[in-house]
């Protein structure tokens, strides 16, 4: 089946609904896609409770109303028939309303997204194209490129005069010292979260010329990258500067920084924050940058004090579950490593686990992962170079001599 009658398919046993139950995974790409849709179906008079989730049940899933899913479902099996997925991870699911970009041989790991696959069924809803601002966070947030259906949904979407490309620093943040301060993509060693050294970076990077304060950007990127290069990969000093975004309808018009506040906020547990800025509302603006800020220094703490497990190479332990993913998304794409790299957190009697390959590297980490998952009695799954998985605390020895097994396979 085509993406675009898949597309079909789901937009039309939504239509069919008076009320949807939707959940969202709880990162930028999953609320995104949720506020494109919710956008949509307000807009179609459908109403519609969403929910944000790290994960979501069977149990979630009981009762009569119709289930939406965004940016996930797709590696359960036993989901209820007719619940609906719009998601872009390994598909496993094969009820009747799933739109996956891999079921149409699109990849799903570089090429779609969950908010631009939810952004072409919100077509089939209406004229939704104001709403494409919102397909860049899913883009950046899981680190995919500008190219295939993403390149085409953003094309169109400069055509519209809803995005508005241009080039500069990458780093999100209200102001200079704060963009550097709570920098995690990339992390810089030396500078992230070192208050008084980009202080010192930030003045020596004034313009003598004039004798003011303006800053030049070009002397301020040359002390950071000098400082950071030792333990930062090149790729990842490359990335502070380049391609940025101007959202001409969204509430934080700079991408990057929209992409951050709303990944923060999800992950952080206040999914309800930014899923409100994706419904463009403002009122809470500032709390919600508050709440970024302080998540983005709790991940900058985990990584300068990450623990790696003894006997397991690329195994590495931090103290909060909520910071595995993206303490895993630095270790592995901007520290020096060859392959995957996995990091867990114990949570209760429950361990978080998140696996991500460095750039270069591929590796089929959903099957794997989901398949040791499974041998310790727990859940995972995900995309071929980015996966997860929960298993209960007392089985994380049995995963960790599995993982080393199948890394030296």
């Amino acid at each position: 089946m085509s993406l675009e009658t898949a597309a079909e398919s789901v937009a039309g046993q939504i239509r069919r609904q008076e009320f949807i139950e939707v959940y969202a995974h709880h990162d930028a790409d999953g609320i995104a896609a949720a506020g494109i849709l919710c956008h949509a179906m307000l807009r179609a008079g459908i109403r519609f409770r969403l929910r944000v989730r790290q994960e979501v049940t069977l149990a979630d899933l009981t009762g009569d109303n119709a289930y939406l899913l965004c940016d996930l479902g797709a590696g359960m099996e036993s989901l209820p028939k007719k619940v609906m997925v719009v998601d872009h991870h390994l598909p496993l699911f094969d009820g009747e309303f799933h739109v996956n970009p891999r079921h149409a041989a699109i990849d799903g790991d570089r090429e779609l997204s969950a908010a631009g696959t939810a952004y072409i069924v919100a077509q089939k809803l209406g004229d939704n194209r104001d709403l494409a601002g919102l397909v860049i966070p899913g883009i950046i947030g899981d680190g995919q490129q500008m190219s295939g259906k993403n390149l085409e949904i953003f094309n169109d979407a400069i055509a519209n005069g809803v995005i508005v490309p241009d080039r500069g620093l990458k780093l999100p943040g209200r102001d200079m010292p704060e963009r550097w301060y709570i920098a995690i993509s990339p992390y810089l060693d030396g500078v992230s979260g070192e208050e008084g050294r980009i202080g010192d970076i930030i003045e020596q990077s004034h313009d003598q010329a004039t004798g003011q304060n303006a800053n030049r950007l070009d002397v301020l990127l040359s002390h950071a990258v000098l400082e950071a290069a030792p333990s930062t990969t090149a790729d990842s000093l490359l990335a502070l500067y380049g391609d940025t975004f101007h959202l001409q309808r969204e509430v934080i018009e700079d991408a990057h920084a929209l992409t951050a506040v709303i990944d923060a906020c999800g992950k952080a547990g206040y999914g309800d924050l930014a899923a409100t800025l994706c419904m463009r509302s403002s009122r809470y603006l500032d709390r919600a940058w508050e709440i970024a800020r302080q998540h983005r220094l709790r991940v900058i703490d985990a990584v300068r004090n990450v623990k790696a497990v003894e006997g397991t190479a690329g195994m590495y332990e931090v103290q909060n579950a909520t910071l595995a993913s993206d303490v895993a998304d630095i270790l592995a794409r901007d520290r020096p490593h060859a392959d995957p790299v996995l990091v867990f957190a114990r949570g209760g009697s429950s361990c978080r686990i998140s696996v991500r390959c460095p750039p270069g590297t591929t590796a089929d980490l959903g099957p794997r992962v989901r398949s040791l998952a499974a041998a310790c009695g727990g859940h995972g799954g995900g995309h071929l170079l980015r996966a997860g998985a929960t298993i209960p605390c007392d089985m994380i020895a049995m995963f960790a001599k599995g993982w080393q097994e199948a890394r030296a396979a």
